[in-house]
């Protein structure tokens, strides 16, 4: 089993993330109960240019789901990784392949989500600009009530780095 990683996450390279033109979620899903239905549909709510990716589901709320990177019409500007672990390597690794240099690589409260030596081994030796094991939502706006918890949680342990000012406790 691998060692478990602890990331420091950059606010401000969390931000520039975010402010990409063009993201794939991949791992999004269909299934409201699951966290890349909810990342995906944030995304899309707050105006982001969000596709979906996930070779079991054909859409979401009527958008199609793509079943890989290579399968996308156009290009992304960077990818959110939502598969877990065991997965994320070889998203990590289409990613590279596919030229893309920008990589969100989730990770809640709860879980492992999709950090492991092996994927960010794979950014570092692809050049590929990584947030490493944070919720996105933490820092999309407006922030809501857990995810500004969770926000202050990761300050408190100091995992997050940055400026205070960017983004409101």
């Amino acid at each position: 089993m691998a060692a478990e990683v602890v990331a420091m996450i950059d606010q401000s390279a969390a931000l520039r993330f975010l402010d990409l033109p063009r993201l794939a979620v991949v791992g999004a899903s269909d299934d409201p109960r699951k966290f890349g239905n909810t990342i995906y549909r944030e995304l899309r709510k707050r105006g982001r240019d969000a596709v979906a990716v996930n070779p079991n589901v054909s859409s979401i709320d009527g958008e199609p789901c793509y079943p890989d990177l290579g399968s996308l019409p156009e290009p992304v500007d960077g990818v959110v990784v939502m598969v877990g672990r065991d997965h994320s390597a070889e998203v990590v690794q289409s990613c590279a392949d596919h030229g893309i240099k920008k990589v969100w690589l989730f990770k809640g409260l709860g879980g492992p989500g999709a950090v492991s030596d092996e994927a960010l081994a794979i950014c570092r030796d692809n050049g590929i600009g990584v947030v490493a094991g944070a919720c996105p939502l933490m820092f999309l706006e407006p922030v809501g009530s857990v995810h500004r918890v969770h926000r202050a949680l990761r300050r408190l342990n100091r995992s997050l780095v940055g400026s205070s000012q960017e983004v409101p406790a």
